[in-house]
């Protein structure tokens, strides 16, 4: 071991203290990785004898007892991290910090989660000028942030949140011009916001939720155009929202709630066009709710509650087609109910009660699933007895003059009309498709019906949306059927998945996508706008994914995809199949798992589609089934392809498969697999002596630091891709572990070198 220059040992579960087998002294040492353990005593002081160390992780186990101040003499340290550990200092005034000021090359610092009970002490200013990243959150410090903080000249990410921290925000943190991230939140903190902190241009991410500030939020927000996060709740701020905040076009998620503002809604507030989340609840805002706000199409959640709004809600909030939750709770807002929200098809929480609504409550697509405690409180709205609210009055005729009109369109105007459709119906063939009584359409509520409840389309409408189902519109192709681009005269953008009427697998296939997808529904799955059925013709209208497949962009020299973008993207398929497996009523395995069934829309968001052979466990006790349909060669299961039998570890078997591909760029076809040599077996075979020879070479290019905390990333990644292929299926792991161990990979990543997409 005399040559030893790099140690892992991290997520073993391995307990104890410290093994002694491991000489901690060896002047050779560089790298210790020894996190996600269970080690526990004393960091031993003999560590600190191994000059050469540039990485030093003991986060996530139990070490206790001080953070020895000869930590200072690791003069090479890059970056260090004890998180999550229950070590404190040996003064209340931090001394290690002191020791650390030594370590003059120290670029990442995470102390988070250890009991420190001390105050952070002016010489904190004295850390390397190199240090990029911060971390002293959840340690129980308390006194007042020194304003020393701003020597960190180079400072990334200051992060003090869940502290005892008091005094003033400092207004020299104004000074660190590089600062992407700084996260207080939770703590005692008083004053005003700082005009200073405006300065911070290329802040991306501001958290001061849960202290005590006051005054006004300041009119040079809008200085921050590199700010995507803001959260202020949980404070005494006063005062209207300056107008100039509204100039935030690139805002994902803003935070006010609980503070004392007052004046109306800002019709600018339309200006955010890609805000996901707005959360205004428990101030004193008041007035009318901007129609504007319809604009934001892109967003999921609003909470607007315990507020003094007025007015209606207006018909564009049926434009907010992403919409998620909604609570509008606790204001005064009046009139009523408007009916465009019924096409809200994602929409899951509805909180309307304690306003002044008044009218029937509509009962049309997703307001199917919302109980009265949506709606309670308001004492004029009507509607059906399991709301628990009064019934709707029965209009009757008033005058005998509309009685007339009645009679004269039912006698001349009806069966012109009736004649009219008629011919038109002859005209097309029987191809009119609107999705209504006798064919198969989704609604808004994800529920496949024989009632129109979603938006209605004619098969002329699909046929000038592809102009004529044109060759240069088709966007995939396969045995059973074409999916075509589309663009609709009110300009959105939809795909089109057209089934071939001569080809019996193909209206089977038809038939079981209709059959998964009425009941579910998840952000990684595919999005079904409409579902249409006749003796003609068979297809399925879907959310248009502007980025293609994650086929299109492994296999194809015009894209690139960085190491963050390809874990996003799997975390994504695993999440969805999370739910499929675990979260759904009904087990139901895809079947079918592959690069090209990932598409990614405009966010590069993945979404799993092609549903066309999956099966359904519909028996209490049953965990798998025969089928005699086989999916994509290379990506099936050995039981899968032999024996005809799919459960969700063979899902996982695909799984595993895609996400070799997804890191080495080859093909499970590739012409090099011949014989006994499968991808799974070459990356077996090679690892981990071989990496470099295994993995997609765009990944491991770039800087030269980031190479070792590359290279161990892609290890776990591919050991994790060989359990998820185990031989027998009761030794893969399952979706949850999937999921469990990208994210840890991924945080341990992004801790180590930063997000680099």
């Amino acid at each position: 071991m005399s040559t030893l220059k790099v140690l892992i040992l991290m997520d073993n579960s391995l307990s104890g203290s410290l093994p002694s087998r491991i000489d901690l002294s060896l002047p050779t040492v560089e790298f210790l990785e020894l996190a996600h353990n269970r080690f526990s005593g004393t960091i031993p002081s003999s560590i600190t004898n191994a000059s050469k160390l540039t990485v030093l992780a003991l986060g996530e186990n139990t070490f206790s007892g001080f953070i020895p101040n000869t930590i200072g003499n690791l003069r090479s340290l890059l970056r260090l991290s004890l998180a999550n550990n229950y070590l404190k200092s040996s003064t209340s005034k931090l001394s290690f910090l002191s020791a650390l000021a030594n370590c003059k090359k120290l670029r990442f610092l995470n102390l988070g989660g250890n009991p420190l009970d001390g105050i952070l002490p002016s010489s904190i200013g004295n850390l390397s000028k190199s240090l990029e990243t911060l971390v002293i959150a959840n340690c129980s410090i308390s006194g007042n942030i020194p304003e020393a903080v701003s020597n960190l000249s180079n400072l990334l990410t200051l992060v003090l949140e869940r502290n005892k921290l008091t005094g003033p925000i400092p207004i020299t943190l104004g000074l660190l011009q590089k600062l992407q991230g700084l996260y207080l939140g939770f703590n005692m903190l008083v004053g005003s916001f700082p005009d200073e902190l405006c300065h911070l241009g290329r802040l991306n991410e501001l958290v001061l939720f849960g202290n005590k500030l006051s005054g006004s939020i300041p009119s040079c927000l809008s200085n921050l155009t590199s700010l995507k996060s803001l959260y202020l709740g949980s404070n005494r701020f006063t005062s209207v929202i300056p107008s100039t905040f509204w100039s935030l076009k690139y805002i994902l998620f803003f935070d006010f709630s609980s503070n004392f503002l007052v004046g109306p809604l800002s019709l600018d507030i339309g200006n955010l066009k890609v805000l996901l989340e707005i959360n205004l609840s428990k101030n004193n805002l008041s007035s009318d709710i901007p129609a504007t706000i319809g604009g934001l199409k892109d967003l999921q959640i609003m909470d607007l509650a315990y507020n003094r709004l007025e007015g209606p809600i207006p018909e564009s909030f049926g434009d907010l087609i992403s919409l998620e939750v909604l609570n509008l709770s606790n204001n005064k807002i009046s009139g009523s109910i408007p009916t465009s929200m019924e096409k809200l098809f994602y929409l899951r929480e509805l909180n309307l009660s304690f306003n002044k609504l008044e009218g029937e409550i509509p009962s049309g697509g997703i307001f199917a699933n919302f109980t009265a405690e949506s709606f309670v409180g308001n004492e004029l709205l009507c509607g059906l007895p399991n709301l628990q609210v009064q019934p709707c009055k029965v209009s009757k005729p008033r005058t005998e003059h509309k009685s007339r009109k009645k009679i004269l369109l039912i006698v001349i105007v009806l069966p012109l009309s009736i004649a009219l459709t008629i011919a038109i119906t002859l005209a097309l063939k029987s191809k009119l498709i609107e999705c209504g009584k006798g064919s198969t359409v989704l609604s808004n509520d994800g529920i496949l019906s024989s009632q129109a409840t979603l938006r209605r389309f004619s098969y002329l409408e699909l046929l000038r949306a592809t102009d004529n189902f044109a060759e240069n519109n088709i966007i995939g192709r396969g045995g059973l059927g074409s999916v075509y681009r589309a663009r609709l005269e009110d300009g959105m953008k939809i795909a089109i998945k057209v089934f071939h009427q001569q080809c019996p697998s193909a209206l089977k296939s038809f038939e079981a996508e209709c059959e998964v997808l009425k009941n579910i529904r998840h952000r990684n799955l595919i999005k079904v706008i409409s579902s249409c059925s006749n003796d003609d013709f068979k297809a399925l209208v879907l959310e248009y994914m502007s980025n293609g497949s994650l086929g299109d962009w492994l296999h194809s020299s015009n894209y690139v995809l960085n190491i963050f973008r390809r874990l996003n993207i799997m975390i994504d398929v695993a999440s969805a199949l999370e739910y499929l497996h675990f979260d759904h009523s009904t087990p139901i395995i895809h079947c079918d798992l592959k690069p090209s069934n990932v598409l990614l829309d405009e966010n590069m968001v993945a979404h799993l589609s092609d549903f066309g052979i999956a099966k359904l466990l519909s028996g209490e006790d049953e965990s798998t089934m025969r089928t005699k349909t086989l999916a994509t060669i290379g990506y099936m299961a050995p039981e899968y392809g032999i024996e005809g039998e799919v459960s969700t570890k063979s899902d996982v078997y695909s799984y595993g498969i895609m996400l070799m591909e997804t890191f080495t760029q080859k093909k499970p076809t590739d012409e090099i697999f011949v014989g006994e040599l499968s991808l799974k077996h070459w990356v077996n075979d090679l690892l981990p002596t071989s990496l470099v020879e295994v993995v997609d070479k765009t990944l491991l290019s770039g800087e030269e630091k980031h190479s070792a905390s590359k290279g161990q990333c892609l290890l776990s990644i591919f050991s994790l891709a060989l359990e998820c292929t185990m031989l027998s299926p009761e030794k893969r792991i399952n979706a949850k572990d999937i999921v469990t161990g990208l994210l840890k990979i991924r945080d341990t990543l992004s801790k180590r070198i930063g997000n680099l997409s």
